[in-house]
């Protein structure tokens, strides 16, 4: 008990909502002392390793004493000029490494940061529902009022900004989009990127782009920048991450990349807060980046035969599902009522199996739950057996 006259918490940490997969590894953890054999789908967190040449870089950087110092916001030159020479090579995108792009702890504290950067208390930020949970946390933090919008099939899971209420409209500061897009799996027809960015730059909208999934894609699909988009750079800022394309999600690194005047909004506020990435882990971060043409491939070849032999065996279970173009995740309805949450501890209490609900990641994400493609093929095939029961 506290002896404090009031609650040790601020009344927007209040407002926001439980952490999605709250209290599933206390449940993993009571099953498997049980001995239960639980199957783990839920985080967005792959068994995979690193690129070889990104450890390498790691270690070698590790042991130079001058990369345990304070790193700043500059963070590592040669990181930023990595990064800048892989996006004109991936997208054909010409930036300042030192003005247009900013190292970032991961792309989820980039995103929080950004928001509380350019949000006021009477501003709006639009997000997709369901959506990442930093969305709506950088927007409550900065005390702005969130405006989720449902993603529904009957759309394509893409969020309709041109049926957002003009009264909303009039104080939106910020649209987010997030293709290919967590948790849904859907992918953007560079058609509506294109409107979204003419949208934006008509209404003085920023547009940020949550790019995490630009390379786990399948079948020839290659996801655009927004940044290739004619007229994007007056109003973008998207975000990367070398979590999932690397398996490196403890790493925490990523980066910004757009606007200039956006871009260093977001590093004044992340001098007030943080002091930079690792420069060892930036530093494994060029290894990444300077191997992406040559193990990327192979590393999405992983996810593309775990997708196929998940959304097959899922189906033959009993589940309506279609292989996406894109990510580590399938998404696919909940039978019966369509209750997500109670459906996901039915799966875990009674399968062994981890799912996330997909209210979990906000509202319009009820009737779905999410599978993350973070095992084997063996392990995903045995987790759809399970799963057939509940079906």
């Amino acid at each position: 008990m506290s002896d404090l006259p009031f609650p040790p918490r601020s009344r927007a940490l209040d407002s926001l909502p439980g952490y999605p997969m709250a209290g599933i590894a206390e449940r993993r953890r009571e099953l498997e002392r049980e001995g239960v054999d639980v199957i783990d789908l839920g985080a967005g967190d792959a068994d995979l390793a690193p690129p070889p040449a990104a450890v390498e870089r790691l270690r070698q950087a590790v042991e130079e004493p001058s990369f345990s110092r304070y790193p700043f916001q500059l963070g590592l030159p040669a990181f930023r000029e990595a990064v800048a020479a892989w996006m004109e090579r991936r997208f054909g995108i010409e930036l300042d490494p030192f003005s247009e792009l900013l190292p970032l702890i991961g792309s989820k504290e980039g995103i929080a940061h950004l928001l509380i950067s350019i949000l006021n208390p009477d501003d709006v930020a639009v997000y997709p529902d369901p959506g990442y949970q930093a969305y709506r946390g950088g927007t409550v933090l900065a005390g702005a009022t969130p405006h989720p919008v449902p993603l529904r099939p009957e759309d394509d899971f893409l969020l309709p900004f041109h049926r957002i209420p003009e009264d909303v409209l009039e104080r939106t500061r910020v649209l987010i989009l997030n293709y290919p897009n967590n948790p849904t799996a859907a992918t953007a027809p560079r058609s509506y990127l294109e409107e979204a960015v003419a949208f934006c730059r008509e209404r003085g909208i920023v547009l940020l782009h949550d790019h995490a999934y630009s390379e786990v894609a399948f079948d020839g699909y290659r996801p655009p920048s927004v940044l290739e988009l004619e007229g994007a750079r007056e109003v973008a800022v998207e975000f990367h991450s070398l979590s999932k394309t690397y398996n490196m999600t403890g790493w925490r690194l990523g980066w910004a990349a757009g606007h200039s005047e956006i871009i260093a909004t977001l590093g004044r506020v992340k001098t007030f807060v943080d002091t930079g990435a690792f420069l060892a882990v930036q530093a494994g971060g060029i290894g990444a980046l300077e191997s992406w043409s040559d193990w990327v491939p192979g590393n999405v070849a992983v996810f593309r035969r775990r997708r196929d032999a998940a959304a097959e065996a899922l189906r033959e279970a009993g589940f309506a599902i279609q292989a996406p173009r894109a990510t580590m995740y399938l998404w696919i309805p909940v039978p019966g009522d369509g209750d997500s949450r109670a459906f996901a501890r039915r799966a875990v209490d009674e399968a062994g199996v981890i799912v996330l609900p997909g209210a979990g990641l906000g509202e319009g994400g009820e009737g779905f739950f999410r599978v993350a493609l973070t095992t084997s093929e063996e392990r995903l095939r045995e987790a759809a057996v399970r799963l057939a029961e509940l079906a």
